[in-house]
């Protein structure tokens, strides 16, 4: 019962993500004034900054998981270290795609080897290949315990990403936040930045399960006897 309790929870979490992403890009695309400077093409700001917010956080929770892990030998912050990674390397994708996006008639190219963009390719690899790790070790402990040490270490270059239009001279702008920008858009930004949040929470604690089921698989003993964990 508690199983089904917290699907229906997280499958309404989903929902609710999705309603109010579909609200606020409605709101950002049809009823928002254009920018004064970058007029129509400023509106994919109402996805990318909110995915950039989200795709950090999820890295961020991977790494809680990580080393909550290390310090509980808890099975459910392996899974949860999985759902997590998978989520930020999606958004980190998505991120890069819609800055492209942004970047051409902005910039006039769709690359540009800039500290911010090159940093978030790093960070798209560095998660990415975890999961290469995870995919390709057999035994559940050694991939748990090394996916978390490599969570780690990867996540040193998460808070470079944000730093990085400080700390060096770069093309892109500095952070947006609903303080920085006009009364007009912050409202999109605000409702999309929440329905991403509710959006891929909901995912990870789906995905969660879906790894605690295949450990369960993992380690059950091979006489088809009761399994050794049930966490």
């Amino acid at each position: 019962m508690r199983t089904a309790g917290q699907s229906r929870l997280s499958l309404a979490s989903v929902a609710l993500g999705v309603v109010l992403l579909v609200a606020g890009s409605y709101w950002g695309l049809a009823r928002a004034p254009p920018e004064i400077f970058m007029g129509d093409v400023q509106r994919i700001m109402y996805v990318h900054v909110p995915t950039a917010w989200n795709a950090m956080l999820a890295l961020v929770f991977a790494f809680v998981c990580a080393l909550m892990f290390l310090f509980t030998n808890d099975w459910k912050w392996d899974n949860r270290l999985e759902a997590a990674i998978e989520m930020g390397v999606v958004l980190s994708i998505l991120l890069c795609t819609q800055g492209a996006i942004w970047a051409k008639p902005t910039w006039g190219v769709w690359w540009d080897w800039d500290p911010r963009l090159t940093t978030t390719a790093v960070q798209v690899f560095a998660f990415g290949g975890i999961l290469a790790l995870r995919a390709f070790a057999a035994d559940p402990m050694k991939r748990a315990v090394w996916s978390a040490v490599a969570c780690i270490v990867a996540f040193a270059d998460v808070p470079i990403v944000y730093f990085s239009v400080k700390w060096w001279n770069s093309l892109h702008q500095a952070q947006s936040t609903p303080d920085t920008v006009s009364s007009a858009f912050h409202w999109p930004l605000r409702i999309n930045a929440i329905g991403i949040l509710f959006l891929w929470t909901g995912l990870v604690a789906l995905r969660a399960r879906l790894g605690a089921l295949r450990l369960r698989g993992e380690l059950a003993p091979p006489d088809g006897g009761p399994p050794l964990v049930t966490r």
